[in-house]
């Protein structure tokens, strides 16, 4: 018989609170060959990630990519971590302590926020589980990814969904799809291109650099290109940018099948031939930094600009734990709560309390009957 994940020692009346779950797409422990190896063989073995029959895969997973890449991959890591870990983690639980603060200054109920990691530490069952300990019985999960992939969102989804398949008492969810076109993620990155501005002054062009997936995700339907498309064009707007001002291009292709174009590589190395000596890269798609934007834009793509004959190079950095981004999601998540008792602004907690021992009271009653 199946065995499922219980709280026997959940306290009748005890006051419920609710949940927000950040989820980020991941991060090796260390940036050793090991610690990535064991990260990669969770990442790659999501059938979201690559679709191909699950045998065929596994052959070329465990037989060639995981004895060869992980070593590359952990140099690649060394040259951003930090003192305190992986940029991304740390980034990310920045992002999910400023929310906390946030949310506590406008909702007076109880409310938790947290992040865990698709894939690697925290993971996403166990925060699961911590948060139901702390009595969450109502959860709203933000996959921070604000434009839909099959490759990303849904594949939190699919994580958080295999989870609470192994609970007796699964919590009341709610789940972000997406926020490419939000006007206040907008406005954040809006925001933080004129910052730069201010500093540095205005680029020939601005290239707006996203993940890529493969083309034939995007031909079977997934609707990421269209929704970075319709990011790109609002932040074009915005900025009161003409077409020709701002370049879109995708990212971090693997293998040899065709992802989605223009690649981000190809452009840079042809722009300088085009008279484009200066340009100013923003990653939409990445809203806490990490190994795709310090590593492979802010160093690797860096550099190939200047050697294919470009003079200046500036990555403008991910939204992180600033105050605007900070705002957009706190609006987002108030939006997506609506209705939750604990989200209410009249919320009381002295009533609150009265029901809750009026409820231990009923079943104190029944218990001893």
């Amino acid at each position: 018989m199946p065995r499922y994940f219980g709280q026997p020692k959940h306290r009748h009346g005890s006051e419920p609170t609710a949940a927000v779950l950040l989820v980020n797409l991941g991060t090796p422990d260390a940036p050793t060959k090991r610690a990535v190896r064991r990260y990669l063989a969770q990442f790659l073995a999501d059938p979201r990630i690559v679709e191909l029959p699950r045998w065929l895969w596994r052959l070329v997973l465990h037989g060639v990519i995981l004895r060869i890449r992980p070593a590359h991959s952990a140099a690649l890591y060394a040259k951003i971590w930090t003192p305190e870990g992986s940029p991304l983690q740390t980034g990310t639980a920045a992002l999910a302590a400023k929310l906390q603060a946030a949310l506590r200054a406008q909702r007076p109920g109880p409310i938790l926020v947290r992040h865990a990691m698709r894939y690697g530490n925290p993971g996403i069952g166990p925060v699961l589980r911590e948060l139901a300990a702390n009595g969450a019985r109502r959860v709203l999960v933000v996959p921070l990814f604000p434009q839909y992939s099959g490759t990303t969102t849904a594949s939190v989804s699919d994580a958080v969904g295999a989870e609470f398949a192994t609970w007796r008492w699964t919590p009341e969810l709610r789940f972000v799809t997406d926020y490419h076109a939000e006007a206040r993620y907008i406005e954040a990155l809006a925001r933080s291109v004129e910052a730069h501005w201010q500093r540095h002054g205005r680029a020939q062009r601005l290239l707006l650099s996203y993940h890529g997936i493969p083309e034939k995700y995007f031909r079977a339907g997934d609707p990421y290109f269209c929704q970075c498309q319709a990011t790109a064009r609002r932040l074009r707007e915005r900025l009161d940018l003409s077409e020709d001002e701002v370049i879109v291009a995708f990212q971090s292709r693997v293998g040899r099948a065709a992802w989605l174009k223009p690649y981000t590589e190809a452009t840079l190395d042809a722009l300088p031939a085009e008279g484009i000596k200066h340009v100013q890269v923003l990653c939409p798609g990445f809203p806490v930094d990490c190994l795709e934007t310090l590593e492979e834009i802010a160093i690797r793509n860096h550099a190939r600009f200047l050697h294919a004959g470009g003079e200046r190079f500036e990555y403008i950095p991910a939204l992180n734990s600033g105050d605007d981004h900070v705002g957009a999601l706190t609006e987002l998540i108030l939006r997506q709560a609506q209705g939750w008792p604990e989200f209410d602004p009249g919320w009381d907690a002295a009533r609150t309390s009265a029901q809750q021992n009026a409820a231990r009271s009923r079943y104190e009653r029944l218990r001893d009957g």
